[in-house]
């Protein structure tokens, strides 16, 4: 039991650097794409789409342990060393860039859905575009695709591990580290549970959002 409570404290420890890079993740992923999906809806400019598309089609489309090396280790390389940035940067950094593309294609989608005769009912009733999305279409949109980016959230809790190849003291390194002292699989028990626990707290709240948007919307 001892040596338990000693492991799980060690753990912990490694769980901090985990949620900080989620929050964080989640902080500036979501109102980024949220501003890329309405540029890329709002915009008649070919060139600003095709970049948007490119940017989703390069991110959604290469691993993300790929990623997270090519912006640790090839940047500097690129740049002869004049950009470095710390692991724990870089993996935040990566994980931004590459939620903010799902998200913004999730979002996009949202957007879309929404019946054209709306917008026709905003002019009519001389809103602003601003007023438009703020209030009538963006409301709309993220109910409709509120679960899908549950999943995303819960995905991106399990993502977090990855940057474990950069050497950042995570969750997933903490217990590695005491599995080749000891030999004992119990670190990676804990830090499963510790996974799973966060991950049903996240399920739980976005159960509570669509029952309460969704269903009743």
């Amino acid at each position: 039991m001892e040596y338990i409570l000693e492991v799980s404290k060690y753990l912990l420890k490694g769980s901090y650097t985990t949620f900080t890079l989620y929050f964080i993740t989640l902080l500036f992923s979501f109102p980024i794409s949220l501003i890329l999906a309405i540029i890329h809806f709002s915009t008649t400019i070919k060139v600003i789409k095709y970049l948007l598309d490119i940017y989703a089609w390069v991110f959604r489309g290469t691993p993300l342990i790929l990623q997270l090396i090519f912006f640790y280790y090839g940047i500097p390389l690129m740049t002869n060393n004049n950009i470095v940035v710390s692991a724990f940067t870089s993996a935040s950094i990566t994980f931004i860039l590459n939620y903010s593309a799902y998200l913004m294609e999730i979002i996009r989608s949202g957007i879309e859905s929404i019946d054209k005769g709306q917008y026709e009912a905003s002019y009519v009733l001389n809103l602003s575009y601003f007023q438009l999305m703020s209030r009538i279409i963006l409301p709309q949109a993220i109910r409709r695709v509120l679960a899908p980016l549950s999943n995303e959230a819960i995905t991106l809790v399990k993502d977090t591990s990855l940057v474990i190849v950069l050497g950042i003291g995570d969750l997933m390194l903490h217990a590695r580290e005491i599995l080749t002292r000891d030999f004992n699989l119990i670190p990676f028990i804990i830090a499963s549970i510790i996974y799973l626990l966060f991950t049903s707290i996240l399920v739980l709240i976005f159960k509570k959002l669509e029952k309460k948007y969704v269903l009743r919307g």
